[in-house]
Protein backbone atom coordinates (compact mmCIF):
# COMPACT_ATOMS: atom_id res chain seq x y z
CA UNK A 1 0.00 0.00 0.00
CA UNK A 2 1.62 3.80 -1.08
CA UNK A 3 1.57 6.19 1.45
CA UNK A 4 1.71 9.51 0.27
CA UNK A 5 4.82 12.15 1.68
CA UNK A 6 1.82 14.14 3.45
CA UNK A 7 0.91 10.48 5.16
CA UNK A 8 4.11 9.87 6.52
CA UNK A 9 4.73 12.95 7.59
CA UNK A 10 1.50 12.93 9.69
CA UNK A 11 2.85 9.69 10.77
CA UNK A 12 5.39 10.50 12.20
CA UNK A 13 4.20 13.65 14.02
CA UNK A 14 2.15 11.10 15.38
CA UNK A 15 5.17 9.17 16.98
CA UNK A 16 4.43 6.16 14.71
CA UNK A 17 6.42 4.81 12.38
CA UNK A 18 5.35 4.12 8.65
CA UNK A 19 5.93 0.03 8.87
CA UNK A 20 3.27 0.08 12.24
CA UNK A 21 0.74 2.24 10.10
CA UNK A 22 1.42 -0.91 7.67
CA UNK A 23 1.16 -3.66 9.99
CA UNK A 24 -1.89 -2.07 11.39
CA UNK A 25 -3.75 -2.10 7.79
CA UNK A 26 -2.55 -5.35 7.55
CA UNK A 27 -4.52 -6.54 10.35
CA UNK A 28 -7.70 -4.84 9.27
CA UNK A 29 -6.97 -6.93 6.26
CA UNK A 30 -6.40 -10.30 7.53
CA UNK A 31 -8.56 -9.79 10.60
CA UNK A 32 -7.45 -10.90 13.78
CA UNK A 33 -7.36 -14.52 14.94
CA UNK A 34 -9.94 -15.52 17.90
CA UNK A 35 -8.62 -16.93 20.78
CA UNK A 36 -9.18 -20.35 21.04
CA UNK A 37 -10.98 -21.50 24.48
CA UNK A 38 -9.38 -25.19 25.85
CA UNK A 39 -12.01 -25.08 28.85
CA UNK A 40 -12.86 -22.61 31.64
CA UNK A 41 -10.88 -21.98 34.51
CA UNK A 42 -12.42 -23.50 37.63
CA UNK A 43 -11.42 -23.82 41.42
CA UNK A 44 -8.79 -26.14 41.72
CA UNK A 45 -8.39 -26.17 37.94
CA UNK A 46 -6.64 -22.72 37.54
CA UNK A 47 -8.22 -20.78 40.12
CA UNK A 48 -6.80 -20.56 43.96
CA UNK A 49 -9.08 -21.68 46.50
CA UNK A 50 -7.23 -20.49 50.04
CA UNK A 51 -8.66 -21.45 53.43
CA UNK A 52 -8.63 -19.41 55.73
CA UNK A 53 -4.92 -20.75 57.37
CA UNK A 54 -3.90 -19.66 53.88
CA UNK A 55 -5.29 -15.97 53.66
CA UNK A 56 -3.91 -15.77 57.25
CA UNK A 57 -0.37 -16.94 56.22
CA UNK A 58 -0.73 -14.68 52.80
CA UNK A 59 -1.46 -11.51 54.53
CA UNK A 60 0.78 -12.26 57.47
CA UNK A 61 3.86 -12.84 54.78
CA UNK A 62 2.48 -9.63 52.91
CA UNK A 63 2.72 -7.38 56.25
CA UNK A 64 6.25 -8.54 57.42
CA UNK A 65 7.76 -7.76 53.94
CA UNK A 66 5.73 -4.60 52.94
CA UNK A 67 8.28 -2.04 54.85
CA UNK A 68 11.11 -3.58 52.56
CA UNK A 69 9.18 -2.98 49.31
CA UNK A 70 8.52 -0.25 46.76
CA UNK A 71 4.78 -0.54 46.10
CA UNK A 72 2.42 1.63 43.66
CA UNK A 73 -1.13 1.68 43.19
CA UNK A 74 -1.79 2.02 39.48
CA UNK A 75 -5.61 3.13 38.41
CA UNK A 76 -6.58 3.66 35.08
CA UNK A 77 -9.07 6.68 35.41
CA UNK A 78 -8.95 8.85 31.74
CA UNK A 79 -12.52 7.06 31.46
CA UNK A 80 -15.15 10.15 31.18
CA UNK A 81 -18.51 9.43 32.86
CA UNK A 82 -20.63 10.16 30.05
CA UNK A 83 -21.52 6.25 30.01
CA UNK A 84 -22.69 6.67 33.51
CA UNK A 85 -25.74 8.93 32.34
CA UNK A 86 -26.71 7.03 29.09
CA UNK A 87 -30.35 7.12 29.83
CA UNK A 88 -30.25 10.29 31.21
CA UNK A 89 -28.88 11.69 27.96
CA UNK A 90 -31.59 9.93 26.28
CA UNK A 91 -34.40 11.61 28.47
CA UNK A 92 -32.67 14.75 27.18
CA UNK A 93 -33.02 14.19 23.80
CA UNK A 94 -36.32 13.09 23.22
CA UNK A 95 -37.88 14.26 25.93
CA UNK A 96 -40.27 17.93 25.25
CA UNK A 97 -42.14 19.26 28.52
CA UNK A 98 -44.23 21.74 26.16
CA UNK A 99 -45.95 18.57 24.44
CA UNK A 100 -45.85 16.01 26.61
CA UNK A 101 -46.92 15.71 30.40
CA UNK A 102 -44.25 13.69 32.14
CA UNK A 103 -46.17 10.82 33.13
CA UNK A 104 -47.33 9.95 30.02
CA UNK A 105 -43.54 10.28 28.82
CA UNK A 106 -42.89 7.64 31.19
CA UNK A 107 -45.96 5.40 30.16
CA UNK A 108 -44.82 5.27 26.75
CA UNK A 109 -40.96 5.10 27.02
CA UNK A 110 -38.87 2.53 28.65
CA UNK A 111 -37.77 4.83 31.68
CA UNK A 112 -37.25 2.29 34.38
CA UNK A 113 -33.66 3.49 34.52
CA UNK A 114 -34.93 7.11 34.71
CA UNK A 115 -37.79 6.32 37.36
CA UNK A 116 -34.92 4.92 39.95
CA UNK A 117 -32.47 8.05 39.12
CA UNK A 118 -35.34 10.16 39.85
CA UNK A 119 -36.85 7.72 43.18
CA UNK A 120 -33.01 7.83 44.00
CA UNK A 121 -32.32 11.35 44.29
CA UNK A 122 -32.08 11.91 48.14
CA UNK A 123 -29.38 8.72 48.14
CA UNK A 124 -27.14 10.39 46.06
CA UNK A 125 -23.89 12.21 46.97
CA UNK A 126 -24.59 15.07 44.58
CA UNK A 127 -28.29 15.79 45.10
CA UNK A 128 -27.40 18.89 47.32
CA UNK A 129 -25.15 20.31 44.94
CA UNK A 130 -27.45 19.77 42.14
CA UNK A 131 -30.46 21.42 43.80
CA UNK A 132 -28.38 24.83 44.80
CA UNK A 133 -27.16 25.06 41.38
CA UNK A 134 -30.80 24.60 40.38
CA UNK A 135 -31.68 27.39 42.62
CA UNK A 136 -28.51 29.66 41.16
CA UNK A 137 -30.09 28.78 37.52
CA UNK A 138 -33.12 29.10 37.20
CA UNK A 139 -34.79 30.79 40.35
CA UNK A 140 -37.69 30.79 39.03
CA UNK A 141 -37.69 26.49 39.00
CA UNK A 142 -40.17 25.31 41.84
CA UNK A 143 -42.90 27.15 40.28
CA UNK A 144 -42.60 25.12 36.70
CA UNK A 145 -44.94 22.10 36.09
CA UNK A 146 -42.96 18.57 36.98
CA UNK A 147 -41.87 17.74 33.25
CA UNK A 148 -40.01 20.50 32.68
CA UNK A 149 -38.35 20.54 36.51
CA UNK A 150 -37.49 16.97 35.44
CA UNK A 151 -36.06 18.27 32.11
CA UNK A 152 -33.65 20.89 33.60
CA UNK A 153 -32.51 18.89 36.72
CA UNK A 154 -31.04 16.24 34.61
CA UNK A 155 -29.74 18.55 31.91
CA UNK A 156 -28.19 20.57 35.28
CA UNK A 157 -26.64 17.53 36.18
CA UNK A 158 -25.26 16.41 32.52
CA UNK A 159 -24.27 19.86 31.06
CA UNK A 160 -21.39 22.09 31.24
CA UNK A 161 -23.41 25.35 32.43
CA UNK A 162 -24.56 22.88 35.07
CA UNK A 163 -22.79 20.83 37.25
CA UNK A 164 -21.37 19.27 34.20
CA UNK A 165 -21.00 15.45 35.40
CA UNK A 166 -21.37 14.35 31.70
CA UNK A 167 -17.96 15.79 30.82
CA UNK A 168 -15.98 14.93 33.57
CA UNK A 169 -13.80 11.82 34.17
CA UNK A 170 -15.36 9.60 36.22
CA UNK A 171 -12.95 9.75 39.09
CA UNK A 172 -13.99 13.22 39.74
CA UNK A 173 -18.10 12.67 40.10
CA UNK A 174 -19.09 12.02 43.64
CA UNK A 175 -19.73 8.60 44.79
CA UNK A 176 -20.66 8.65 48.17
CA UNK A 177 -22.22 10.46 51.06
CA UNK A 178 -20.96 11.00 54.43
CA UNK A 179 -22.31 13.15 57.45
CA UNK A 180 -20.00 15.53 57.28
CA UNK A 181 -18.41 15.07 53.29
CA UNK A 182 -18.90 13.67 49.74
CA UNK A 183 -16.36 11.40 48.55
CA UNK A 184 -15.14 11.08 44.71
CA UNK A 185 -13.83 7.91 43.42
CA UNK A 186 -10.49 9.34 43.04
CA UNK A 187 -10.85 9.92 47.29
CA UNK A 188 -11.79 6.59 47.80
CA UNK A 189 -9.24 4.93 45.76
CA UNK A 190 -6.62 7.60 48.21
CA UNK A 191 -8.20 6.22 51.45
CA UNK A 192 -8.38 2.52 50.62
CA UNK A 193 -4.48 2.36 49.29
CA UNK A 194 -3.62 4.22 52.70
CA UNK A 195 -4.50 0.59 54.58
CA UNK A 196 -2.64 -1.26 52.25
CA UNK A 197 0.04 0.03 50.30
CA UNK A 198 1.86 2.54 52.70
CA UNK A 199 5.22 1.91 53.53
CA UNK A 200 7.07 3.72 56.49
CA UNK A 201 4.03 6.50 56.50
CA UNK A 202 4.24 7.14 52.80
CA UNK A 203 1.95 6.06 50.16
CA UNK A 204 2.69 6.26 45.89
CA UNK A 205 -0.41 6.14 43.33
CA UNK A 206 0.02 6.46 39.71
CA UNK A 207 -3.10 7.72 37.87
CA UNK A 208 -3.60 7.70 33.84
CA UNK A 209 -6.12 10.15 32.85
CA UNK A 210 -6.32 13.02 29.71
CA UNK A 211 -3.78 15.61 29.97
CA UNK A 212 -6.84 18.21 29.82
CA UNK A 213 -7.92 17.20 33.46
CA UNK A 214 -4.78 17.50 35.50
CA UNK A 215 -5.87 20.60 37.09
CA UNK A 216 -9.13 19.23 38.33
CA UNK A 217 -7.55 16.26 39.72
CA UNK A 218 -4.92 18.54 41.22
CA UNK A 219 -7.26 20.79 43.08
CA UNK A 220 -9.15 17.27 44.29
CA UNK A 221 -6.09 15.95 45.56
CA UNK A 222 -5.34 19.48 47.56
CA UNK A 223 -8.71 19.40 49.17
CA UNK A 224 -8.77 15.90 49.96
CA UNK A 225 -5.48 16.09 50.89
CA UNK A 226 -5.60 16.62 54.98
CA UNK A 227 -8.71 14.49 55.04
CA UNK A 228 -7.43 11.33 53.87
CA UNK A 229 -3.99 11.63 55.15
CA UNK A 230 -5.50 11.82 58.61
CA UNK A 231 -7.64 8.77 58.24
CA UNK A 232 -4.98 7.06 57.05
CA UNK A 233 -1.89 8.41 58.94
CA UNK A 234 0.42 8.38 56.08
CA UNK A 235 1.55 10.87 53.47
CA UNK A 236 0.24 10.16 49.83
CA UNK A 237 2.67 10.67 46.93
CA UNK A 238 0.54 11.34 43.58
CA UNK A 239 2.04 10.72 39.71
CA UNK A 240 0.03 10.75 36.77
CA UNK A 241 0.13 9.78 32.88
CA UNK A 242 -1.46 10.10 29.69
CA UNK A 243 -2.64 7.68 27.29
CA UNK A 244 0.30 8.04 24.68
CA UNK A 245 0.01 9.38 21.48
CA UNK A 246 2.26 7.45 20.19
CA UNK A 247 0.46 4.26 21.06
CA UNK A 248 -3.24 5.37 19.04
CA UNK A 249 -3.67 3.22 15.65
CA UNK A 250 -4.84 4.23 12.45
CA UNK A 251 -8.22 3.90 11.40
CA UNK A 252 -9.36 2.16 8.11
CA UNK A 253 -12.38 2.24 5.19
CA UNK A 254 -14.74 -0.80 5.46
CA UNK A 255 -12.74 -1.71 2.52
CA UNK A 256 -9.59 -2.05 4.68
CA UNK A 257 -8.11 1.05 3.07
CA UNK A 258 -6.68 3.84 5.57
CA UNK A 259 -9.52 6.31 6.50
CA UNK A 260 -9.01 10.30 5.29
CA UNK A 261 -11.07 12.79 7.01
CA UNK A 262 -12.70 15.61 5.38
CA UNK A 263 -9.32 17.40 4.72
CA UNK A 264 -7.69 14.05 2.85
CA UNK A 265 -5.98 12.96 6.79
CA UNK A 266 -5.36 9.74 8.61
CA UNK A 267 -7.21 9.82 11.17
CA UNK A 268 -5.54 8.04 14.10
CA UNK A 269 -7.74 6.49 17.46
CA UNK A 270 -7.07 6.00 20.82
CA UNK A 271 -6.06 2.23 20.78
CA UNK A 272 -7.85 0.83 24.34
CA UNK A 273 -6.61 0.29 28.04
CA UNK A 274 -3.75 -1.53 26.05
CA UNK A 275 -2.29 1.74 25.00
CA UNK A 276 -1.72 2.08 28.77
CA UNK A 277 0.78 -0.99 28.79
CA UNK A 278 3.25 1.77 28.33
CA UNK A 279 2.23 3.70 30.93
CA UNK A 280 2.85 0.92 33.62
CA UNK A 281 6.12 -0.18 32.21
CA UNK A 282 7.57 3.31 33.42
CA UNK A 283 6.11 2.41 36.67
CA UNK A 284 9.27 1.89 39.35
CA UNK A 285 8.10 -0.53 41.74
CA UNK A 286 8.48 -4.02 43.43
CA UNK A 287 4.94 -4.27 43.25
CA UNK A 288 2.09 -2.63 41.77
CA UNK A 289 -1.34 -2.70 42.84
CA UNK A 290 -4.14 -2.41 39.32
CA UNK A 291 -7.80 -1.24 40.00
CA UNK A 292 -10.02 0.40 37.77
CA UNK A 293 -11.43 3.85 39.08
CA UNK A 294 -15.11 2.98 39.39
CA UNK A 295 -14.38 -0.20 41.68
CA UNK A 296 -14.25 1.92 45.29
CA UNK A 297 -16.02 0.56 48.40
CA UNK A 298 -17.56 2.91 51.51
CA UNK A 299 -15.18 3.89 54.38
CA UNK A 300 -16.68 1.20 56.43
CA UNK A 301 -15.94 -1.76 54.37
CA UNK A 302 -12.05 -0.16 53.52
CA UNK A 303 -10.50 -2.43 56.07
CA UNK A 304 -12.01 -5.49 54.27
CA UNK A 305 -11.25 -4.93 51.46
CA UNK A 306 -7.47 -3.70 52.17
CA UNK A 307 -7.23 -7.24 54.04
CA UNK A 308 -7.65 -8.96 50.30
CA UNK A 309 -5.37 -6.78 48.80
CA UNK A 310 -2.92 -8.10 51.14
CA UNK A 311 -3.69 -11.19 50.66
CA UNK A 312 -3.39 -11.07 47.01
CA UNK A 313 -0.04 -9.52 47.90
CA UNK A 314 1.23 -11.85 50.11
CA UNK A 315 0.47 -14.85 47.32
CA UNK A 316 2.54 -13.17 44.88
CA UNK A 317 5.39 -13.07 47.46
CA UNK A 318 4.90 -16.26 48.10
CA UNK A 319 5.22 -17.58 44.51
CA UNK A 320 7.78 -14.94 43.57
CA UNK A 321 10.04 -16.30 46.32
CA UNK A 322 9.82 -19.91 44.90
CA UNK A 323 10.58 -18.64 41.32
CA UNK A 324 13.65 -16.70 42.07
CA UNK A 325 15.00 -20.07 44.69
CA UNK A 326 14.59 -21.97 41.57
CA UNK A 327 15.93 -19.33 38.93
CA UNK A 328 19.04 -19.07 41.45
CA UNK A 329 19.33 -22.49 41.66
CA UNK A 330 19.85 -22.81 38.22
CA UNK A 331 22.28 -20.20 37.84
CA UNK A 332 24.51 -22.60 40.26
CA UNK A 333 23.38 -25.93 38.83
CA UNK A 334 22.71 -25.54 34.80
CA UNK A 335 22.63 -28.91 33.63
CA UNK A 336 20.75 -30.48 36.63
CA UNK A 337 18.30 -32.75 35.92
CA UNK A 338 16.61 -33.37 39.61
CA UNK A 339 16.55 -29.36 39.38
CA UNK A 340 14.14 -29.70 36.11
CA UNK A 341 11.84 -32.34 37.99
CA UNK A 342 11.73 -29.72 40.58
CA UNK A 343 10.76 -27.05 38.47
CA UNK A 344 8.29 -28.85 36.41
CA UNK A 345 6.71 -29.64 39.59
CA UNK A 346 6.44 -26.50 41.04
CA UNK A 347 4.90 -25.45 37.57
CA UNK A 348 2.32 -28.18 37.35
CA UNK A 349 1.39 -27.88 41.33
CA UNK A 350 1.85 -24.25 42.05
CA UNK A 351 0.65 -22.24 38.69
CA UNK A 352 -1.37 -24.90 37.35
CA UNK A 353 0.91 -25.17 34.39
CA UNK A 354 -0.18 -27.57 31.91
CA UNK A 355 2.34 -27.03 29.03
CA UNK A 356 5.70 -27.98 30.96
CA UNK A 357 9.19 -27.72 29.45
CA UNK A 358 11.57 -30.77 28.41
CA UNK A 359 15.01 -28.61 29.20
CA UNK A 360 16.29 -26.13 31.52
CA UNK A 361 16.58 -23.43 28.99
CA UNK A 362 12.76 -23.73 28.29
CA UNK A 363 12.22 -23.69 31.93
CA UNK A 364 14.23 -20.45 32.09
CA UNK A 365 12.09 -18.82 29.39
CA UNK A 366 8.89 -19.91 31.69
CA UNK A 367 9.87 -18.77 35.15
CA UNK A 368 12.17 -15.33 33.93
CA UNK A 369 8.67 -13.41 33.80
CA UNK A 370 6.71 -10.58 35.27
CA UNK A 371 4.27 -12.24 38.03
CA UNK A 372 0.34 -11.15 38.25
CA UNK A 373 -2.15 -12.78 40.71
CA UNK A 374 -5.35 -11.71 39.50
CA UNK A 375 -8.27 -11.60 42.06
CA UNK A 376 -11.58 -13.40 40.90
CA UNK A 377 -15.00 -12.95 41.63
CA UNK A 378 -18.15 -15.60 41.36
CA UNK A 379 -19.78 -15.23 38.43
CA UNK A 380 -22.92 -12.92 38.23
CA UNK A 381 -23.79 -12.38 34.54
CA UNK A 382 -21.94 -9.11 34.86
CA UNK A 383 -20.73 -8.49 30.83
CA UNK A 384 -16.44 -8.42 31.12
CA UNK A 385 -13.71 -10.79 30.91
CA UNK A 386 -13.21 -14.13 32.78
CA UNK A 387 -10.59 -16.68 33.39
CA UNK A 388 -10.29 -19.43 30.45
CA UNK A 389 -7.37 -21.85 30.04
CA UNK A 390 -6.42 -21.08 26.55
CA UNK A 391 -4.20 -22.83 23.32
CA UNK A 392 -2.05 -20.41 21.34
CA UNK A 393 -0.78 -20.85 17.47
CA UNK A 394 2.25 -22.81 19.02
CA UNK A 395 -0.36 -25.35 21.35
CA UNK A 396 0.69 -24.11 24.38
CA UNK A 397 -1.96 -23.76 26.74
CA UNK A 398 -1.94 -21.22 29.86
CA UNK A 399 -4.28 -19.30 31.59
CA UNK A 400 -5.37 -16.13 30.33
CA UNK A 401 -8.27 -13.40 30.86
CA UNK A 402 -10.13 -13.15 28.19
CA UNK A 403 -12.98 -10.91 26.85
CA UNK A 404 -15.86 -12.09 24.94
CA UNK A 405 -14.95 -9.68 21.92
CA UNK A 406 -12.22 -12.14 21.80
CA UNK A 407 -14.63 -15.46 21.27
CA UNK A 408 -15.39 -16.52 18.37
CA UNK A 409 -19.75 -16.60 19.48
CA UNK A 410 -20.71 -18.24 15.94
CA UNK A 411 -19.18 -21.25 17.34
CA UNK A 412 -21.23 -22.84 19.60
CA UNK A 413 -18.13 -25.26 21.14
CA UNK A 414 -15.92 -22.04 22.77
CA UNK A 415 -19.67 -20.44 23.25
CA UNK A 416 -20.48 -23.31 25.44
CA UNK A 417 -16.93 -23.21 27.24
CA UNK A 418 -18.25 -19.37 27.16
CA UNK A 419 -20.95 -20.83 29.69
CA UNK A 420 -19.53 -22.62 31.84
CA UNK A 421 -17.32 -19.71 33.22
CA UNK A 422 -17.53 -19.89 36.96
CA UNK A 423 -16.17 -16.53 38.10
CA UNK A 424 -15.40 -13.16 36.44
CA UNK A 425 -12.54 -11.08 35.95
CA UNK A 426 -13.06 -7.64 38.20
CA UNK A 427 -9.64 -5.96 37.43
CA UNK A 428 -7.86 -6.52 40.73
CA UNK A 429 -4.32 -6.94 40.36
CA UNK A 430 -1.26 -7.17 42.19
CA UNK A 431 2.06 -7.56 39.73
CA UNK A 432 5.50 -8.32 40.14
CA UNK A 433 7.48 -6.58 37.34
CA UNK A 434 11.16 -6.85 38.76
CA UNK A 435 13.18 -10.36 38.11
CA UNK A 436 15.21 -12.31 40.60
CA UNK A 437 18.07 -10.06 40.22
CA UNK A 438 15.97 -6.98 41.39
CA UNK A 439 15.87 -5.60 37.58
CA UNK A 440 12.96 -4.25 36.11
CA UNK A 441 11.70 -6.38 33.24
CA UNK A 442 10.44 -4.79 29.61
CA UNK A 443 6.96 -5.44 29.51
CA UNK A 444 6.33 -4.89 26.30
CA UNK A 445 8.25 -7.78 25.42
CA UNK A 446 5.18 -10.30 27.26
CA UNK A 447 2.40 -9.19 24.98
CA UNK A 448 0.32 -11.67 22.67
CA UNK A 449 -0.25 -9.12 19.55
CA UNK A 450 -2.85 -11.45 17.99
CA UNK A 451 -5.16 -10.80 20.92
CA UNK A 452 -6.57 -7.25 20.07
CA UNK A 453 -9.87 -6.79 18.26
CA UNK A 454 -11.48 -4.74 15.60
CA UNK A 455 -14.71 -3.06 16.20
CA UNK A 456 -16.28 -0.27 13.87
CA UNK A 457 -17.07 3.21 15.14
CA UNK A 458 -18.12 6.08 13.71
CA UNK A 459 -16.40 8.85 12.54
CA UNK A 460 -17.75 12.26 10.76
CA UNK A 461 -21.01 10.34 9.96
CA UNK A 462 -19.25 7.33 8.36
CA UNK A 463 -18.66 3.93 9.61
CA UNK A 464 -14.65 3.13 10.22
CA UNK A 465 -13.11 0.36 11.11
CA UNK A 466 -10.80 0.73 14.58
CA UNK A 467 -8.41 -1.11 16.06
CA UNK A 468 -7.55 -1.89 19.94
CA UNK A 469 -4.00 -2.91 21.56
CA UNK A 470 -4.47 -5.90 23.23
CA UNK A 471 -6.00 -5.31 26.89
CA UNK A 472 -4.07 -4.52 29.47
CA UNK A 473 -4.76 -7.33 31.41
CA UNK A 474 -5.65 -9.11 28.44
CA UNK A 475 -3.33 -9.92 25.23
CA UNK A 476 -0.63 -7.64 27.33
CA UNK A 477 0.51 -9.60 29.70
CA UNK A 478 -0.17 -13.15 27.54
CA UNK A 479 3.25 -14.06 28.90
CA UNK A 480 3.42 -13.37 32.27
CA UNK A 481 3.28 -15.86 35.32
CA UNK A 482 -0.50 -15.96 36.41
CA UNK A 483 -2.49 -16.85 39.39
CA UNK A 484 -6.14 -16.52 40.05
CA UNK A 485 -7.28 -16.37 43.61
CA UNK A 486 -11.09 -16.45 44.26
CA UNK A 487 -11.78 -12.86 46.19
CA UNK A 488 -15.12 -12.59 47.76
CA UNK A 489 -18.04 -10.79 45.42
CA UNK A 490 -17.94 -7.90 48.25
CA UNK A 491 -15.01 -7.04 46.64
CA UNK A 492 -16.07 -5.81 43.30
CA UNK A 493 -18.65 -3.12 43.26
CA UNK A 494 -18.14 -1.25 39.64
CA UNK A 495 -20.26 1.84 38.95
CA UNK A 496 -21.14 1.28 35.50
CA UNK A 497 -24.57 3.77 35.30
CA UNK A 498 -25.09 6.19 37.95
CA UNK A 499 -28.48 4.24 38.81
CA UNK A 500 -25.07 1.82 40.64
CA UNK A 501 -24.33 4.11 43.11
CA UNK A 502 -27.87 3.25 44.75
CA UNK A 503 -26.46 -0.26 45.29
CA UNK A 504 -26.05 -1.10 48.99
CA UNK A 505 -22.39 -1.43 48.74
CA UNK A 506 -22.09 2.37 47.57
CA UNK A 507 -24.54 3.66 50.83
CA UNK A 508 -23.48 4.56 53.97
CA UNK A 509 -25.19 3.26 56.75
Amino acid sequence: MKLTKNDIAQIQNHGLTEAQVLNDLKRFENGIPFTELVSAATIHNGIHKLNSTQEMQCAALYEKNRDKLSIVKFVPASGAATRMFEHLHRFVETYNPDEQKLNDYLAENDTELLEAFLKGLPHFAFTKKLRKKIRKLYPEYKFYKKGKRTLLLVKTLLEDEGLGYSNLPKGLVPFHKYKKNTATAFEEHLLEAGFYAAVKGQCFLHFTFAESFVDDFKKEFLKVKNRVERKTKCNFNITYSFQKQSTDTIAATLSNRPFRDAEKNLHFRPAGHGALLENLNEVEADLIFIKNIDNVVTENEVEMLAQYKKILGGKLLEVQTQLFKLLKAMDKNPESESLLKDIRSFLANELHRKSLPETLEEARELLDRPIRVCGMVKNTGAPGGGPFWVRDKTGNISLQIVELSQVNTDDPHQMNIVSEATHFNPVDLVCGVKNYQGEKFDLTRFVNPDSGFISQKSHQGKTIKALELPGLWNGSMAHWTTLFVEVPLETFNPVKTVNDLMKDSHLVV
